[in-house]
């Protein structure tokens, strides 16, 4: 399989050092919480991050800690050095830092003051592919404002490109249609799996997968709208060989007084791989729990475990290390990801499903960075998932296919996760 080009802007190794001329420019109240600041890059989210005062000369800003990133493919950088009519003639990386608190009364920011501003202009090399250290040190952010003559608050940081290719995959069509999942490269599209849903009236515990499959019938269509359960998904390779599954092993039931799969019983699926010391045995490697939030907007929430190995239960319930706990909007859609950079690191490593390469590693610098993301629709539109996987965490396909079975349970989550008083999409029971 062929990588897409992929660079990521790292962040990092913050410090605010405030000369005590220029700290009198500056609210008594104000340095006495961290600073934080909001990083900004044309056409990305603005990040915040806190940026911590460094009170001694001979204090040092943590070299290992972490603010943000930004995942740029060729089309960004193209778009970040082209000259618009409505754009400055330079895009820059900014920093923008501010002393006191955020926000105030009646939602009010006025205890916010702004310190100072870092701009690293974009330029040719954001597109080359390669390492690059771009700025590592301190720089003055601001102007002494009692005597401009004087140099101001000092900021420190360390900002990083480093090449992460990433395979991209897509799903030819709703996960509930059975489709062809292809490998994207450019305008070419490679068929590489196929992906089989179906809906069993009787699971085991003992063998989810191997279960009695059967179609529904008029009785099992009425039950789904008290209960969503027996989803299962299997991931072929080429040969026809099942290479991963995505077993719905909680039921998704509406909690007590709404018709909501709430939080506290939110129904899970275990994410399975061929046992290769066993004839149509499998092994657990994950577990995705999801439910259903309402705070102003609704949104599915997804809380993904790796499966420790040695954990051979394939209910799970409490075994597995956290990776991912993530909201998606229920209306737009939106991302799942595993990026140990944008949440929690994992403390321990932990063994990809088939090869000898790691596929989480330690969090304790910026080097493990981003594992995979899958893009999904929100429920009024059709949804065929995308997925990116870094290249480092795949060896083999079978690696893939474990990925890929992981964002189909994520997209049919949208569905399980549908308020019980609506009836599924019409393409989705049918396909039962």
């Amino acid at each position: 399989m062929d990588s897409q080009v992929f660079v990521r802007l790292s962040i990092g190794s913050l410090g605010l050092r405030v000369p005590i001329a220029a700290a009198k420019a500056v609210r008594s109240d104000a340095l006495s919480s961290p600073c934080m600041c909001e990083i900004r890059l044309r056409g990305f989210p603005v990040q915040v991050a806190p940026v911590p005062l460094i009170n001694s000369p001979e204090e040092s800003p943590d070299p290992h800690s972490f603010a943000a990133s930004f995942y740029l493919e060729q089309s960004n950088v193209r778009a970040l050095l082209s000259h618009g009519c409505f754009q400055a003639a330079n895009a820059y990386l900014e920093i923008v830092v501010f002393s006191g608190r955020e926000g105030g009364h009646c939602g009010i920011s006025g205890r916010k003051q702004q310190i100072g501003t870092f701009k690293l202009q974009v330029g040719a090399e954001w597109g080359e592919g390669k390492a690059v250290l771009l700025h590592n040190g301190w720089i003055v952010i601001g102007k002494n404002k009692h005597d401009g003559s004087k140099p101001g608050a000092e900021l420190h940081v360390r900002v990083r490109l480093d090449p992460d290719p990433r395979y991209v995959f897509q799903f030819e069509d709703e996960t509930t249609s059975s489709p062809q999942i292809v490998h994207l490269q450019g305008s070419s599209k490679q068929p590489i799996f196929s992906c089989k849903f179906l809906r069993e009236r009787r699971a085991t515990q003992s063998d989810p997968v191997n279960s009695y499959w059967l179609t529904s019938t008029s009785s099992q269509q009425e039950s789904e709208r008290r209960e969503r359960k027996g989803w299962r998904v299997m991931i072929h390779d080429l040969s026809g060989s099942a290479v991963a599954a995505a077993s719905m092993v909680t039921p998704f039931v509406p909690s007590t007084g709404c018709d909501r799969v709430a939080r506290s019983n939110p129904g899970a699926w275990l994410i399975l791989h061929p046992d290769p010391g066993g004839v149509e045995a499998w092994r657990p490697w994950g577990r995705l729990e999801a439910w259903r939030e309402h705070n102003g907007k609704d949104s599915i929430g997804c809380r993904f475990h790796l499966i420790e190995e040695g954990h051979c239960s394939l209910d799970a319930v409490g075994g597995g290390v956290l990776v991912s706990e993530i909201l998606i909007s229920a209306e737009k859609g939106g991302e799942f990801f595993i990026d140990t950079t944008r949440q929690t690191p994992v403390p321990t490593p932990l063994p990809s499903p088939q090869s000898s390469g790691d596929f989480v590693y330690p969090g304790h610098d910026m080097s493990c960075g981003f594992v995979m993301n899958c893009r999904v629709q929100g429920e009024s539109k059709s949804s065929k998932p995308l997925v990116h996987l870094a290249t480092r965490h795949v060896k083999c396909v079978e690696d893939a296919a474990i990925f890929m079975a992981l964002a189909a349970a994520v997209d049919l989550s949208r569905e399980a996760c549908r308020p019980f008083r609506r009836r599924l999409r019409h393409h989705a029971s049918n396909s039962f």
